[in-house]
């Protein structure tokens, strides 16, 4: 289930993402975002609904340090504090010693991150992400509207993953985050809720 998609525009983080839950040939268009803000985070989730409302109301985002790189900070304490609160949760899962969590796309300070269901930390080159069973075609649709604003292209790109995905489905959440400087008091500029017609 899901479309999920991320893109970086200057100092902007947007981010959009479907309403389906999916269960088996069953489909419900869920009133709970997969897309929120969590203190200076903006976050979209796949996989499981008990997974994102976990990241949503129970994670609290650990602090960075100042002078701190980003990228160092997700892998370690961000990623950290997750599994934590997967574990607690009773989401987490552990299989031959090896643990696993769920994939989601994490917006801080300008850049882009995707969290794997590993919880590997991958930020894509080209500026742009998207995860779920409406990925390729969210991706696709990226890739072919550059010159168009930011929030169009994310539009674009859930409304042709709903197109072709079983799993998508409208109205579409749609958020930005502004990039602050590290150790300023707030971040600005998040963006309305935009939900699709």
């Amino acid at each position: 289930m899901t479309c999920i998609v991320g893109l970086v525009d200057g100092d902007r983080v947007w981010m959009g993402g479907d309403s389906a839950g999916v269960s088996g040939l069953d489909i419900t268009v869920r009133a709970d975002t997969k897309v929120f803000r969590n203190g200076e985070l903006l976050i979209g989730f796949t996989n499981s609904f008990r997974m994102g409302q976990l990241l949503a109301h129970r994670l609290v985002p650990p602090p960075r340090e100042p002078g701190q790189d980003l990228f160092r900070y997700m892998v370690i304490d961000f990623v950290d504090a997750v599994r934590q609160v997967l574990k607690d949760g009773g989401y987490a899962h552990k299989s031959n010693e090896v643990e696993t969590g769920g994939t989601f796309l994490v917006a801080a300070e300008g850049r882009l991150f995707a969290i794997q269901s590993d919880y590997q930390v991958g930020e894509a080159m080209r500026g742009y992400h998207a995860i779920g069973c409406g990925a390729d075609y969210a991706l696709g649709s990226l890739a072919s509207t550059a010159g168009l604003s930011a929030e169009e292209r994310v539009r674009r790109a859930l409304e042709c993953a709903e197109l072709f995905s079983g799993g998508v489905r409208a109205p579409f959440t749609i958020q930005h985050i502004r990039a602050r400087p590290h150790g300023s008091a707030a971040m600005t500029g998040m963006g309305e809720l935009v939900a699709a017609e």
